[in-house]
């Protein structure tokens, strides 16, 4: 315990040794100077000067030192800035030796001028490798344990990776940079030797590359094949720089989020803000995938006050904690009471409603018909009926892709809610739906379910090999919700274009791949019920472009109110199945479940 105690670094004993060192030094170097100018050999006539310039110049040292806080600069962190000080400290320190030597130039006399400069260059060279000595140490032991490292992106961002890398933060080694500008290839960023992307395959192989470090932001596409390409160079530990945070770097792997998304080039926040603004928006089913992320938006783009709705007490609460702002308003209620309903509407006239509440699992909708009913159908229109009763100025419905050509319960009820929102009269409350598909990472989604399965050591289990999905990134899809709100008149249906359509079963194989597990393999379960194989967008192509090509307008013909209304309040009475049909011709039922061997 008392060797250990003493061995314990802490600021008096680095002080403490420095001050001991220093002094040690200055003498060496005294004494070296004075060798130095009179060729090796000092005569007893110029050793009482050495020894009265020991005496002055090295407590004279010891207080600037302090004074500039050279004592107080961690052993392991004395860089470039440090040392910039210490030339600054020597200067002053030798300049007031100088001052003084000429002031009481009797009681040093004879003294050789020159040993000044002789022992300032000798002093900052030998105090300054003092102090960098532990540093050089450090990241040439740090250097042999790091991961010998790729960077790609030659910007701001790389050189504080490798900064960091430097000063020994992270377990990486940068060895080489790749950039796209043709006129940096052959050069060096930071010390370190600069590529073209398209010499990648060379310098992975060239320098043993371990690991790869992403600190510029690529498209998806780009990414995907970026992944494929080191993966198959058999590099594993591919990192994209996310931030810093007390500036260290933090990094994240890829997800098959970064693989799969697709960044609208036509995003106009500009005319979202201009919808959003000053208003008091509610939205319903705020505590959900969709809802909370637009909730995040909405109070970014500037809402003057957010009534925030959801039946949920856990999903509210997250979101309301989240949120955490003055203008938020939180209503435990279900929208399938009317009564609740219509005094959120009387205590806070909203002018703006997003209705993202639904119950949206194909599975669970189908073994809970008649609740699926009561909520998708009834809970819409009860919002639906109150907004133009109180004059919200506009509505949104979100729908979904499974609305097209249904084959379960849930998609033929959200047809339903189009249909009702296209044919209801208003005068004043512009109705509008928007339908757009799966999104990234929602609640109950494939893709958490897939990871689930993967981090349990399970096979993945997909249900046909041909199945087909639509997908965008949650935040990308509520902010052209939100555009296409901004641009509607009154009875549109806007559909969201989300690219071509990705198999299940290659989605599946990339997460395989992603977690680098060759222990799991891909199970065939069949479709369920109400599950088909691929989704459409439009029920026909008779779809007309806005002024954004992420936002198409399809032309819903409407039907007639009395009659749709009529059916829907015969849905209160049982044969939930027979009315759908009736009310959604197209609605096809798929009630059995094909089974696949792997």
């Amino acid at each position: 315990m008392f060797l250990e105690s003493i061995f314990t670094p802490t600021t008096a004993k680095r002080i403490g040794f420095f001050i001991l060192f220093d002094i040690l030094i200055s003498m060496a170097t005294i004494v070296i100077a004075y060798l130095l100018r009179f060729n090796f050999f000092i005569t007893n006539t110029f050793f009482e000067s050495m020894m009265q310039m020991m005496m002055v110049l090295i407590p004279l040292k010891i207080a600037l030192f302090f004074m500039f806080k050279i004592y107080f600069v961690a052993w392991r962190y004395f860089g470039l800035s440090e040392y910039k000080r210490l030339i600054l400290v020597h200067v002053i320190i030798y300049a007031v030796f100088t001052g003084l030597f000429f002031i009481f130039y009797d009681w040093f006399d004879p003294f050789p001028r020159s040993v000044i400069i002789i022992d300032f260059f000798l002093s900052l060279s030998f105090v300054g490798f003092l102090r960098i000595s532990r540093r050089i140490y450090l990241e040439s032991s740090k250097k042999n344990l790091q991961v010998p490292t790729l960077i790609i992106g030659t910007n701001n961002r790389a050189a504080h990776v490798i900064k960091s890398a430097d000063n020994g933060e992270i377990n990486h080694n940068p060895i080489a940079l790749l950039s796209d500008e043709r006129s940096l290839n052959g050069t060096y960023f930071s010390n370190l030797p600069v590529y073209t992307k398209s010499s990648i395959v060379e310098v992975v192989k060239k320098y043993d590359i371990s690991s790869v470090i992403l600190t510029e932001v690529l498209e998806s596409e780009a990414l995907d094949e970026l992944f494929t390409l080191l993966h198959g160079l058999g590099v594993e530990e591919i990192k994209i720089l996310e931030m810093f945070q007390e500036n260290e770097p933090t990094f994240k792997d890829i997800s098959v989020e970064d693989l799969l998304a697709r960044q609208p080039k036509d995003l106009d926040r500009i005319s979202i803000a201009n919808f959003i603004a000053g208003k008091v928006v509610m939205i319903t089913g705020a505590g959900g995938s969709i809802g909370s992320e637009l909730s995040r938006q909405v109070i970014a783009f500037g809402a003057k006050q957010l009534i925030l709705l959801d039946h949920s007490e856990f999903n509210l609460y997250q979101i309301s904690e989240e949120l955490n702002n003055e203008n938020i308003v939180s209503v435990m209620i279900s929208v399938k009471d009317r009564e609740a309903l219509e005094e959120v509407f009387v205590h806070y006239s909203p002018e703006v409603i997003l209705h993202a509440a639904a119950y949206k699992h194909v599975p669970l909708c189908e073994e809970n018909i008649k609740s699926a009913v009561q909520n998708n159908i009834f809970g819409t229109k009860n919002v639906i009926d109150l907004s133009i009763t109180y004059e919200v100025e506009k509505f949104l419905l979100i729908s979904t892709d499974k609305a097209v050509r249904p084959t379960n319960v849930m998609g033929a009820t959200k047809r339903v809610c189009e249909l009702y929102a296209r044919a209801i009269p208003s005068e004043k409350t512009e109705i509008v739906a928007v339908r757009f598909g799966n999104v990234l990472g929602s609640s109950g989604s494939v893709i958490p379910k897939f990871q689930t399965q993967i981090e349990n050591g399970q096979n993945i289990t997909v249900t046909h090999p041909d199945i087909t999905r639509y997908f965008m990134l949650i935040p990308e899809a509520c902010q052209l919700v939100l555009q296409a709100a901004s641009i509607a008149k009154g009875g549109e249906l806007f559909i969201l274009d989300m690219g071509e359509p990705i198999k299940i079963v290659d989605l599946a194989k990339k997460m395989i791949e992603l977690s680098g597990r060759d222990d799991i393999e891909i199970e065939f379960a069949g479709l369920r019920r109400g599950e088909k194989l691929y989704e459409e967008l439009l029920i026909d192509e008779a779809d007309f472009k806005t002024e954004y090509e992420s936002i198409l307008v399809s032309q819903d013909e409407a039907v007639d109110y009395a009659i749709l209304s009529r059916q829907i309040d015969e849905l209160r009475y049982g044969h939930e199945l027979e009315i759908l049909e009736l009310i959604v011709p197209e609605f096809k039922h798929n009630t059995g479940e094909t089974r696949l061997k792997n």
